[in-house]
């Protein structure tokens, strides 16, 4: 049986503490499961113990000729996926597993190894989860779903819902980063589905044990979110650090300056189609149990008298949450105004990191108080130790992979290896390497690490072929947001599945369509944009 929260007294599943207490990895005993499919997970999780060290191994003995520290970090990345892939172990520790395995057999020191976990990207994880705890805990986050709810024609229907909640997403991960986007939009997404969970279990759609965890609404509104960001973020130079990345390398290589209303332009076609597909093809994989919120204005209203006026916990929830979305909004008003090559810009964006945002707002959950003379705050420390810390971990060993295969020159070995033995030679064929290569290197690796190690191989190859490096650069710059396929694949991939509600097969599975749909707009829409444009020439 499954050990999904219930109510007191009952077998009644208590919503409200099941996504309080949710968790990246759950073993089988922790989930509701038909016969089928845990006779499929038994063999999925079971074969990764026995798949991951013979690839290691194969892949050791295989004199491919490569450098021997590129030979054995391909070898134990090769190993590392394949335990991702198959939940053999829970996928932090087979981050964990991974990175012991580059140590042991001498791809890096420890020390050369373990430095990409001080990143950023970590920090802002770590903040944004305390923030969306205090959010889920003392009821903020169900204040916010119901307002979304409450939107003219969206209530009434899951898959209004579910456009509407991407679209907002869409909008925000243009002018705040995605990871930013996603972190603050998290607890709402999570209020939202509770809502529905609720109104599932009151109409008797569901059974009264069930696992609100495994609703294939919620995995349809959690990819949402964290695709939609990354769809969203193509929209501006400053939506995502790749588009600047890419950006600035580009304009160095080329000598031509894509301006801010230029790149929206290119990116606007791109960016509309790819939301069409999220929309059709989640909706399709992950087809909702329930088409139809009957009474959702009746329920919506009794949840609303029953959270009663803000509390002080909220407002003071709400006061941290206020101060972090703007510190993370600024640097994108900045731009708007001054430009991003201006110092203004670059002077506010250095020190308005969105980690060192996160984590401050996170304090000031505990610096808030709601009880003075007891010296109650905000959050306690047992609260926060609550959150995901398995995707924290998830994540900073994808950083270290990603930084491993630049370092080490593995992802420049494999871009180079592919384009001679392909022998591309047109800027057609080399647009479409550059996508395939970018959202491949994505997959294993954030967004980020992905663009600032294709788009440097990139550029030389066409310079060599005699092919102007503008468009498949820009290409493997957009290709560099739009890796789908894993937790590791982007951050706002790892932020949703830290969630505990997708499942990585039903991410894996969305992904792959992610992949191809967006590689195929990419270098069909893009190339086009960039002639009727007038750019790249």
């Amino acid at each position: 049986m499954s050990t999904v929260d219930r109510e007191p007294g009952s077998n009644t599943t208590d919503v409200d503490q099941a996504f309080l207490g949710s968790a990246t990895y759950r073993s089988l005993g922790e989930q509701r499961l038909s016969p089928q499919e845990e006779r499929f997970e038994k063999a999925r999780r079971t074969s990764g113990l026995a798949l991951a060290p013979l690839a290691t191994i194969v892949m050791l003995l295989i004199p491919f000729d490569l450098p021997d520290q590129q030979h054995k970090l391909a070898a134990v990345l090769v190993g590392v996926v394949i335990l991702w892939v198959t939940e053999a172990v829970p996928i932090p520790v087979g981050g964990f597993i991974g990175i012991a395995a580059i140590v042991l057999i001498g791809v890096v020191p420890a020390d050369d190894a373990l430095a990409p976990f001080g990143s950023s990207t970590v920090f802002t994880f770590i903040g944004a989860f305390i923030l969306a705890q205090a959010m889920l805990k003392h009821g903020l986050a169900k204040r916010f779903a119901m307002f979304v709810l409450n939107l003219p024609g969206v209530g009434t229907s899951t898959t209004r819902v579910i456009i509407a909640f991407g679209a907002i997403t869409c909008l925000l991960s243009a002018f705040v980063s995605n990871t930013a986007t996603v972190a603050m939009l998290l607890p709402t997404a999570i209020g939202i589905l509770t809502v529905i969970a609720k109104l599932m279990q009151s109409q008797g759609i569901v059974e009264d044990d069930f696992d609100p965890l495994r609703l294939r609404v919620g995995a349809a509104l959690m990819l949402m979110l964290a695709y939609g960001a990354s769809v969203g973020g193509l929209l501006t130079p400053v939506g995502s650090p790749p588009n600047l990345i890419g950006r600035g390398l580009i304009e160095e290589a080329t000598g031509e300056t894509i301006a801010f209303l230029d790149w929206m332009l290119l990116a606007i076609p791109v960016c509309a189609l790819m939301f069409v597909a999220l929309a059709v093809v989640l909706l399709l994989v992950n087809r909702p149990e329930i088409k139809r919120l009957e009474g959702v204005d009746e329920w919506v209203r009794a949840e609303k008298a029953e959270l009663g006026p803000l509390s002080r916990a909220e407002k003071n929830t709400l006061l941290a949450f206020v101060v972090t979305v703007s510190l993370w909004i600024l640097p994108g008003i900045v731009a708007l105004v001054a430009g991003t090559e201006s110092g203004t810009y670059e002077t506010v964006s250095d020190r308005l990191d969105e980690g060192v945002v996160a984590v401050l707002g996170a304090s000031l959950l505990f610096l808030l108080p709601t009880d003075w003379a007891n010296r109650e705050f905000t959050l306690r420390w047992s609260d926060a130790t609550k959150i995901d810390w398995g995707t924290v971990v998830l994540f900073g060993t994808g950083i270290i992979f990603g930084s491993l295969l630049a370092s080490t020159g593995l992802a420049e070995t494999i871009g180079n290896g592919a384009y001679n033995w392909l022998g591309l030679s047109s800027a057609v064929l080399l647009t479409a390497f550059a996508v395939v290569l970018a959202i491949a290197v994505s997959e294993t690796t954030s967004n980020t690490a992905s663009a600032a190690v294709v788009v440097p191989i990139i550029i030389p190859i066409a310079m060599a072929a005699d092919v102007n490096p503008f468009v498949p650069a820009l290409a493997a710059t957009f290709a560099a947001s739009f890796g789908f396929m894993l937790p590791v694949s982007t951050p706002q991939n790892a932020i949703v599945y830290g969630s505990g509600v997708v499942p990585i097969t039903r991410m894996i599975r969305s992904g792959i369509s992610f992949d191809v749909i967006g590689a195929i707009l990419i270098i069909v829409i893009l190339p086009l944009m960039i002639s009727v444009l007038g750019l790249g020439t």
